[in-house]
């Protein structure tokens, strides 16, 4: 008895691009790009977070922008510049505005502080303590009146605005500190800095004169960032981001994604996630469960500082700003409206079906009555004697089968590929047959015997697909046939003579492609190896 003959299966083309995650999806409906060009390049972007404490005002619609000698105050809602802060002898640094929206203060390349009132633009306090440039100001979470400073000249101080000099100087750091926070919650008196000397230092005011807690990283510290559970520190030293737990007193890890110095960090989506920019022009979003990456985009210029704007009264993130070396500002801006409201109602359909009240749901929002969904909820699959059979069902019926893969399953090869050429098919139907064709040994028995008019779909597919790398196999095979078949009668068809100069027009073009392509190559390589 001769054995069955199985289903041919369809060949495989290699995959293409991964799905977008929901995460992708997300961070992709930051569009709407606004870009600001500035003459210099944008060092910081500032926007305080809401603070943990719901009796502290929080009025603050704007974020700052420093670059060169300007401060730029931009509005959340329109995007547009609303005041512009040009009270400076040299580069500003680190413009930041205070979180009811009133007092702004920035430190500039001469080692002077200023903090300026927000409406009128008035200098309100001005100290010149330090003796080199201030790279790091930042406002108290907890008090108004309080903020700090770091500088090259490796001082950490901190500022009272109704005195007129520093309240603390923090002494320990050996090199520039270029980057300084507050510690959230209940650990708000505390002080976390991050220094050139390869280290990060976390301070108490009691105790000035020495760090309670000092981190060793292997390269000079770029910014600190502390999460919102005060117990966690990151902090970015050349392309990396390590993850400081202070109560253990040790990294709990090295994030390595970045292939350049990671030169901005920020937080978004309520503390969730973290939002990275390094000089490779990439901005990563990681989780911050696992600290896996989740999203990403790249920009054209070295990125130096970004910041995620919130708004609304839950906080929900609005503006994915970006500053450049080039000196353009990108304002991303998420989608809302009925797209959010389309969101939200998937979302809490969902819920409903998960919580066995779709009926109830369905009714509220006057829904048409569901189908088979609705027959299925009904039905109660417990007890015995429920014959269920999930594989080896002899009653299944048999996929129907096609004319052409009767006519190859029963030998008749010219007239199965006929079929799926003459049909329109998918090309990776014909390239499933013409696959079978060669496994069989049957292509010279499918393609000789023809005239001029029933060879020309073969020449035809063969001359659009021989370009494609994931058809040129089959495709070589073919035209190689096709000529050692019909190479004879050229000259006496027009047709085929049309065929055979168009196919050689093709294959000559990609050579000459794939020359070029060799050479580019070459060039590349010898850059490359010469680049110190």
């Amino acid at each position: 008895m001769a054995a069955p003959v199985m289903k041919l299966q369809q060949v495989k083309l290699p995959s293409g691009p991964s799905p977008l995650t929901p995460e992708q999806t997300y961070w992709k409906t930051f569009k709407s790009s606004h870009n600001v060009p500035s003459q210099a390049p944008v060092q910081h972007i500032s926007f305080p977070p809401p603070p943990s404490n719901a009796l502290l005002p929080s009025n603050n619609d704007y974020f700052a922008v420093t670059a060169g000698t300007r401060l730029n105050i931009f509005s959340i809602r329109t995007r547009k510049i609303i005041k512009t802060i040009t009270r400076f002898s040299d580069t500003a640094r680190s413009g930041e505005i205070r979180r009811d929206g009133r007092v702004m203060v920035a430190g500039d390349d001469s080692g002077k502080i200023q903090v300026f009132d927000v409406n009128s633009r008035a200098i309100l306090k001005t100290w010149e303590e330090h003796k080199q440039p201030v790279w790091t100001t930042k406002f108290s979470p907890t008090e108004l009146t309080t903020l700090l400073s770091a500088s090259d000249d490796r001082t950490v101080r901190l500022w009272d605005l109704p005195s007129g000099a520093s309240t603390k100087t923090f002494v320990g750091h050996t090199d520039y500190v270029r980057s300084g926070s507050f510690m959230p919650g209940t650990m708000s008196n505390m002080i976390v800095t991050g220094s050139y000397d390869e280290t990060v230092r976390l301070w108490d005011p009691r105790i000035p004169a020495r760090a309670a807690m000092v981190f060793k990283h292997a390269a000079p510290v770029e910014a600190v960032l502390p999460m919102p559970s005060g117990t966690t520190v990151l902090a970015a030293a050349d392309n990396q981001i390590s993850v400081l737990d202070l109560v253990a007193g040790k990294p709990l890890q090295l994030i390595k994604n970045h292939q350049k110095t990671v030169t901005s960090l920020c937080l978004a989506s309520h503390g969730t996630r973290l939002v990275s920019g390094g000089l490779d022009g990439h901005v990563k979003i990681f989780e911050t469960s696992g600290w896996n990456v989740v999203a990403g985009s790249k920009y054209p210029s070295p990125v130096l500082a970004v910041n995620v704007i919130s708004a609304g009264a839950n906080r929900d993130d609005k503006h994915l700003v970006v500053g450049m070396q080039s000196g353009i500002l990108s304002i991303k801006t998420r989608l809302s409206g009925q797209q959010k409201v389309k969101e939200r109602e998937r979302a809490k359909e969902m819920q409903a079906l998960i919580e066995g009240t779709i009926d109830a749901y369905d009714k509220k929002n006057k829904k048409r009555t569901r189908g088979i969904e609705k027959k299925l909820r009904g039905l109660d699959f417990v007890g015995e004697g429920a014959d269920i059979i999930i594989e080896g069902n002899d009653r299944q019926k048999k996929k129907p089968e096609t004319v052409w893969e009767r006519d190859l399953r029963q030998g008749r090869y010219a007239q199965a590929l006929d079929t799926v050429l003459g049909q329109t098919s998918p090309s990776v139907t014909v390239l499933t047959v013409l696959t079978a064709l060669r496994h069989r040994s049957a292509m010279r028995a499918a393609f000789q015997g023809r005239d001029e008019t029933t060879v020309q779909p073969i020449f035809k597919w063969v001359i659009k697909h021989i370009t494609d790398p994931r058809y040129v196999s089959i495709c070589v095979d073919s035209a190689l046939l096709l000529l050692d078949l019909y190479s004879e009668y050229v000259g006496g068809s027009r047709e085929l003579d049309g065929c055979i100069s168009l196919l050689h027009r093709r294959v000559r073009m990609e050579v000459e492609r794939s020359q070029q392509a060799c050479q580019t190559s070459g060039m590349l390589e010898m850059l490359r190896t010469g680049m110190p």
